[in-house]
């Protein structure tokens, strides 16, 4: 939405102070599409009794090695027991977002993840929603592309072009608590506004608004355009996060569902994915679904359209030999389901642009807008630098490297 709030918007990047860099994995196999090919392939490298063939397995890195020896990740079951003596059943995979508008699963085990961002992991839990910012790039905050995603998941940070992007976090502890806003900024906004204004508000609006890169924030005092900007963005937050916190998962209205028309084939996974504009139909393979608009069809993110990444990342073959080789034979159903509901939350999306637009305008031609400059003389900014760094958790037992307990 170029062109919304110039007028000295502040930064995100000053509004949600605490960022966290994206997740570094360091090896491609600890993550997939489905849970089973994670268990398989952790299956076959303790089953690689020799050291050598089980580094190369592995494939060790500056940060992980098979004799790295590190804590568990917070809130995570896993052993510290050095990886050239590890046995046993594979740690249970947990979903996470896997770059814009993508879930997968992951061994969340630290003596497998190069940078796992422990600080991340302990205020992960059912309350949270991680803003991510996207890196530079082309694309990033122009058009029609969304600047920012939202994932209540703990995601990977990287934009679908393959950047790094930042993560904020709503919350700074668990249990969505002590939010990760800038210290005064909602009682400043509520008393412009005349009305309380809740984080969860703020990061709505942010939602509705965001553009730009670096990430600008216009900010109204008008309470009538506040509303519907707030409006706006929890319908954008509800379909970014796949209805996480409301128990209600997006659908298509009746007689605009997507449903499988011809089945994908039952040995193999599909070669090939096209859309017929005409018939509003998505092909995989002998496959077919429709109706699929083409708005959720063109629907990129920094220039990607994410319906073929999204099925790139589920039929890409490894190199053989190599664990990244152990995926699917066949086409689980399971990805059937997650298209459908990709499909769904894309179309919608596309279908709130025009209102993203109405707002842009009204805040463009002068709607009274909340200044960086006035947060300046506020006192709100610039925030402190604590703010910028994660908060003390200390409510829960974390085992260090090789069992001891770990000191925060």
């Amino acid at each position: 939405m170029p062109g919304v709030g110039e007028r000295d918007a502040p930064l995100l990047a000053d509004l949600m102070p605490w960022s966290v860099g994206p997740l570094r994995l360091g090896r491609a196999w600890v993550v997939a599409p489905d849970a089973a090919s994670l268990t398989a392939r952790w299956e076959r490298l303790v089953a690689t009794g020799n050291e050598a063939g089980r580094a190369a397995l592995f494939r060790p890195s500056r940060a992980r090695t098979l004799h790295t020896s590190v804590a568990q990740l917070p809130g995570q079951r896993t052993s510290t027991a050095r990886l050239v003596r590890a046995d046993g059943p594979c740690p249970e995979p947990v979903r996470m977002g896997y770059g814009p508008f993508d879930q997968q699963w992951l061994i969340p085990d630290h003596r497998l993840i190069d940078a796992a961002r422990p600080e991340l992991w302990r205020v992960a839990d059912d309350r949270q929603i991680h803003v991510v910012e996207a890196g530079a790039g082309p694309g990033a905050g122009t058009g029609d592309e969304p600047v920012l995603t939202f994932s209540a998941p703990l995601p990977d940070g990287w934009s679908a072009a393959g950047r790094p992007g930042r993560i904020r976090p709503l919350y700074r502890r668990p249990g969505g608590l002590e939010p990760n806003v800038a210290p005064g900024l909602l009682d400043h906004l509520g008393g412009r506004l005349g009305r309380a204004v809740p984080a969860e508000d703020l990061l709505a609006w942010t939602a509705a608004v965001a553009h730009a890169a670096p990430c600008a924030v216009p900010l109204t005092a008008d309470p009538e355009v506040w509303a519907q900007g707030v409006e706006l963005g929890r319908r954008v937050l509800w379909l970014h996060t796949r209805g996480a916190h409301s128990g209600e998962r997006p659908r298509m209205p009746g007689g605009r569902r997507p449903y499988v028309r011809a089945a994908l084939p039952a040995r193999g996974l599909p070669d090939s994915l096209h859309y017929d504009p005409e018939a509003g139909a998505l092909h995989l393979g002998e496959g077919r679904i429709s109706p699929v608009p083409r708005g959720a069809w063109e629907f990129r993110t920094q220039g990607v359209r994410v319906l073929e990444s999204w099925f790139e990342r589920r039929t890409a073959r490894g190199e053989p030999g190599t664990l990244e080789a152990v995926v699917p034979t066949v086409w689980p159903s399971a990805w059937t389901s997650e298209l459908l509901e990709l499909i769904t939350v894309l179309a919608l999306l596309a279908e709130l642009r025009p209102r993203h637009r109405e707002l842009a305008a009204r805040l463009k031609d002068g709607a009274p807008l909340i200044t960086a400059a006035e947060l300046r003389a506020s006192g709100v900014l610039p925030v402190p630098a604590a703010c910028r760094r994660p908060a003390s958790v200390l409510d829960h037992h974390e085992e260090g490297p090789e069992g001891q307990f770990a000191l925060l």
